[in-house]
């Protein structure tokens, strides 16, 4: 099945990690490349996208490294700007920048809220907002966002800014694939459940078990029938197959990569 994504130019954004080892954009970034894709990777911190752009170019893909904040217009504009002015034209947009807040309505503070917001759900927005006129005179492209299983269960903490954004990511995805899907655009989304990802010891331990990571490896774990945590290759295969031809006649759709979490009744 190599090649998948021959010829296509692909922006990834959030394609930088927090650590070594495979988060949602890293693995994106190195997957799409490997299967053919002209990978166009942005991060707010270009040095989070150095392992990334190393394991591309390890196997011979072709990337190239742009700084973007994704919930500022003018600087998403700029991305899309840069990819078509580098090689073309823009076939795949990925939205993946994203992050929880720990804290429920009463906990979280007001900024707090607008910034899961912003974070989560304008940036997917703003990518949208942007690539979409590109790929309308293009005739057509796929959009894959990258929402969250707290977007429609509980997941084990109170997260409601992250909750509620990523909700608003899966609707946000089924709306414009209705409106565009007559100007050849694909838009889906994949809900990721609770992964093993760098961000888990980075960020994620601290602020749910005061730092001890093996803790909070247990308490996830327990969550999912299958016993064992993914990571971001999981999301990036089903990133892989939404952003590919052989999803031609999937639009507004969801692929759920949790492990059978939330198909749980408890």
């Amino acid at each position: 099945m190599a090649g998948r994504l021959e010829g296509k130019v692909a922006i990834v954004s959030g394609a930088g990690c927090v650590g070594p080892g495979w988060g949602n954009g890293r693995a994106m970034a190195v997957i799409f490349a490997q299967e053919g894709a002209k990978v166009f990777a942005a991060d707010k911190n270009l040095d989070a996208m150095t392992e990334t752009l190393a394991r591309v170019r390890e196997l011979g893909g072709e990337i190239a490294a742009h700084q973007c904040d994704a919930t500022a217009s003018a600087e998403v504009a700029k991305m899309v700007s840069a990819c078509r002015a580098r090689y073309g034209r823009v076939d795949i947009l990925v939205n993946n920048v994203g992050g929880s807040a720990a804290g429920g309505a009463v906990e979280l503070s007001e900024d707090g809220f607008d910034a899961q917001m912003d974070y989560n759900l304008k940036s997917a927005f703003l990518g949208c907002k942007h690539a979409i006129p590109v790929m309308i005179e293009q005739g057509g492209g796929a959009i894959v966002n990258i929402a969250s299983a707290s977007g429609i269960r509980w997941s084990g903490a109170a997260q409601v800014g992250y909750a509620a954004s990523k909700a608003g990511v899966l609707q946000l995805s089924r709306v414009t694939a209705v409106q565009y899907a007559d100007k050849g655009i694909r838009v889906n989304t994949v809900v990721p459940g609770q992964l093993h990802t760098p961000m888990v010891e980075v960020r994620l331990a601290k602020q749910r078990t005061g730092g001890d990571v093996e803790a909070l490896l247990k308490t996830r774990v327990s969550r999912i029938p299958m016993g064992f945590m993914g990571d971001g290759r999981d999301t990036a295969y089903a990133a892989l197959y939404l952003a590919s031809d052989e999803a031609r006649f999937v639009t507004g759709a969801e692929i759920v990569v949790d492990g059978g979490m939330t198909a749980r009744c408890d």
